[in-house]
């Protein structure tokens, strides 16, 4: 039996690992895309300044070797793949995963949604304790700034990223290109470069609506391709110009290169940064793959590749010091003539594959933003039913294509949208280290002394760079800026701006007294028919309804009151989905749903949702709830009068007249068939041996009848305005920005595929 047991065991672990290796063949076309084609343009970047000279000493290009090295060794070895690949939240990484991190341990969330549906469901996943956190903690908790200080922090980064997705595409694309440049004279490569570019980068964006799952079998071959090329070329450079480069990996020759160019050293930084470029990409998209998948590969075949690509590109211009054209210093100068045209064609095909994980990538920014509030509503198309991190934005595509075309064509060179692509990768690495460093006291309850030790280290490495690309604000580094400002102020704005009419919504809600004043009729008329109205209340009566009856007394048998939340988390269990509630007595057949998303959940469709929806209120019925007279509001938690419910009462829909099947004679069925003009019918399948009394079947038979009559959708619609006297900046925030961001933004998701005759809109005018 040991035995048996043993080949079990070795059985299990060697399917672990072909799985792993499968995995980490698979993140080899999804992550490594952009930080493999670095090699294009770094050394290029480099040097692009013009102030250091290349002396037959090669002190200069070892150097740059040497920092090269160390950078892509300290950064992305040493911080992304030994620490902060650790940080994941529930298997999810990224900016957004970080501060999830910390909210869930710190009452420090600012976003509407943290304020309901979220804090029960996050502080009964993380209740440890916190031991030498506590005076961090406090802090976060007790002072209003830090709490605004951590999320415009993480909005910051966001902003960086999607900043990232409209610059990697044109410097990657547009640097495979450049090899070009030397198949052809001067006068024709300046007429063809730029065209082809912005072909490749139009047809680089129409695809992206087919989805990356159509061609990703595709992309972990080219990179595997691209990374073969550039090692077999880099070990065919070191051995035949210079053997002894390797001594340039010492730290000893970056002192030197420092102490010896100074100023113009110190500005080259901002070329040499981009090596680590795509460093962030590892673990946004942890969640597609694991941590263990991405240390292999990166560990065993991109790393290696890289370095030696590095080196070869050093060894063959420390032979070559001719430099009359900037392009002479470029990769393709290092390949040997006979294969330069295939590596084109490779270096193209990979740029591609780099630019479409940073594009996909920030349409999975964009929509956990869009899920925490933090960004106007957009369509998200989901390509793929089994990835569900791959999706598609069109709104987003099309304006990070206008925006990619736009830098392409106004720069027309790599040099300065290496300057802008090299500031926003270093911003986004920087609010990586300071949340990290957050976690590592918060989350993983270390002393306080190591967070500090990490966040100097790593720190003051990335204050240099970021120096060293804030100094070339005019040439470049402006178009990152601006790019993050105009990103960060929409983000800022439609928060706020949700925030208010949150709070709007709780100070204006009706009590459920005046409701019960009403009677059981609630003094309106009461027609067949479910109405769902949306709000973002968890208790109490929204505003809209009591708008909505004063001017038309009429309303569904059924009314329900839905409000989805999306939490602070990745993924929201199925059984923790649905939270049911009953407002006031029974006969008045009021219900309070509440839905949970985590920002990395997929909504589902219309007609699934409904489904979902019915049947969790019939389980609510069908169980009974502990307050025979419902539930009010006001008596201590919000969820305190909530159930949840982990599986709805399962019903079936179907065509004409139901007769007899098998199943009826070992469970009790309730069918309905009272209108008797629809031809679909709805029945409840009910446990086997379940007991039910006659209220609860007839309350089962009228929402049965309500979903045969049909379901409606209630949206209110918000007019926001500053109140009178608001100080100017609020007004132009409110009454401009806001009010735009709304008319041009969706609806909710749930709602999207909702006919327009089943949906009625009821507009209020909001003074915040």
């Amino acid at each position: 039996m040991d035995v048996e047991s043993g080949r079990g065991a070795v059985s299990a672990r060697r399917k672990s690992w072909r799985s792993e290796l499968l995995l980490a063949y698979q993140s080899l076309g999804v992550v490594y895309g952009e930080v493999a084609t670095s090699p294009l343009y770094v050394y290029k970047s480099a040097f692009a300044g013009g102030d250091i000279e290349h002396s037959e000493g090669n002190e200069e290009i070892y150097g740059v070797l040497s920092l090269v090295f160390w950078t892509l060794t300290l950064i992305t070895l040493l911080k992304y793949v030994v620490v902060v690949l650790r940080a994941d939240d529930d298997g999810e990484g990224g900016t957004f995963a970080l501060y999830s991190l910390i909210c869930r341990r710190v009452r420090a969330g600012l976003l509407p949604s943290g304020g309901g549906g979220g804090d029960e469901l996050m502080e009964r996943r993380d209740s440890a304790a916190l031991g030498p956190a506590s005076g961090v903690r406090a802090a976060l908790e007790q002072r209003r700034y830090l709490q605004w200080l951590l999320l415009l922090f993480t909005l910051l980064g966001t902003s960086m990223v999607i900043g990232d997705g409209v610059l990697t595409p044109a410097v990657s694309v547009f640097s495979a290109v450049s090899g070009l440049k030397l198949s052809m004279v001067n006068e024709q490569h300046q007429y063809v470069l730029l065209p082809v570019t912005c072909v490749i980068l139009v047809g680089l964006f129409a695809l992206q609506h087919f989805g990356t799952h159509r061609v990703g079998f595709l992309f972990a071959p080219i990179v595997c391709l691209w990374l073969l090329s550039i090692s077999i070329i880099g070990v065919y450079n070191i051995i035949h110009w210079n053997p002894h480069v390797y001594k340039a990996l010492s730290p000893y020759y970056m002192y030197r290169f420092l102490q010896k160019t100074q100023t113009g050293g110190w500005m080259s930084l901002g070329g040499i940064l981009l090596c680590v470029t795509g460093s962030e990409a590892m673990y946004a998209d942890l969640g597609h793959f694991s941590q263990s998948s991405i240390k292999i590969a990166f560990t065993l075949v991109v790393y290696p590749a890289l370095i030696l690509a590095y080196m070869g590109q050093a060894a063959y211009i420390s032979r070559h010091h001719s430099f009359e054209n900037d392009y002479r210093i470029g990769f393709y100068v290092s390949v040997p003539e006979k294969i330069r045209w295939p590596v084109l064609g490779i270096a193209i095909l990979a740029a591609v594959v780099g630019s479409q994980a940073v594009i996909t990538g920030t349409f999975s920014v964009i929509k956990q933003c869009c899920s925490l509030n933090c960004f106007p509503r957009v369509k998200i198309v989901h390509t793929s039913s089994t990835v569900h991190g791959q999706i598609y934005i069109p709104e987003i595509n099309w304006i990070l294509m206008i925006l990619c075309l736009a830098v392409t064509i106004g720069f027309r060179d790599t040099k300065h949208i290496a300057n802008a692509q090299g500031l926003a990768v270093i911003t986004v690495m920087l609010v990586t280290t300071c949340l990290m460093s957050i976690v590592i006291v918060l989350c993983w309850n270390k002393n306080i002394v190591f967070a500090i030790c990490f966040l100097l280290f790593f720190g003051a490495i990335e204050a240099i760079y970021f120096s060293a690309s804030l100094v070339k604000f005019h040439e470049g580094a402006w178009v990152s800026i601006t790019l993050s400002f105009i990103f960060l102020m929409v983000m800022c704005v439609w928060h706020y701006g949700s925030t208010k009419k949150y709070e709007f919504d709780v100070e204006n809600k009706v009590s459920i007294s005046w409701l019960l004043n009403l009677g059981p009729s609630l003094g309106i008329v009461r027609v067949r028919g479910i109405s769902l109205i949306h709000t973002e209340l968890v208790s109490g009566i929204p505003a809209i309804f009591s708008h909505f009856v004063t001017n038309l007394p009429a309303f569904h048998q059924v009314v329900v009151f839905l409000c989805i939340k999306s939490v602070s988390v990745p993924h929201v269990q199925p059984e923790e989905r649905f939270l049911v509630g009953r407002i006031g007595l029974k006969q008045y057949r009021l219900y309070r749903v509440v839905v949970r998303y985590g920002y990395q959940d997929v909504q589902k469709d219309a007609m699934e949702f409904e489904k979902d929806l019915v049947s969790s209120i019939a389980e609510f019925i069908r169980s009974g709830d502990s307050d025979q007279n419902g539930s009010l509001d006001g008596a201590g938690s919000p969820y305190e009068r909530l159930s949840y419910i982990s599986k709805g009462l399962p019903f079936q829909e179907e065509e004409g007249e139901l007769d007899g099947s098998p199943e009826s004679s070992s469970r009790e069925l309730i069918n309905l068939n009272t209108l008797s003009s629809k031809s679909k019918r709805v029945r409840f399948v009910l446990p086997e041996n379940a007991q039910i009394d006659s209220e609860v079947r007839g309350e089962l038979q009228e929402l049965t009848a309500a979903r045969e009559a049909g379901m409606s959708f209630i949206m209110g619609r918000s007019y926001m305005k500053a109140k009178s006297g608001s100080g100017l900046i609020k007004r132009i925030a409110i009454n401009i920005i806001y009010e735009f961001l709304t008319r041009n933004s969706r609806g909710p998701a749930y709602a999207a595929n909702i006919p327009h005759v089943s949906t009625l809109e009821v507009g209020m005018v909001c003074q915040v």
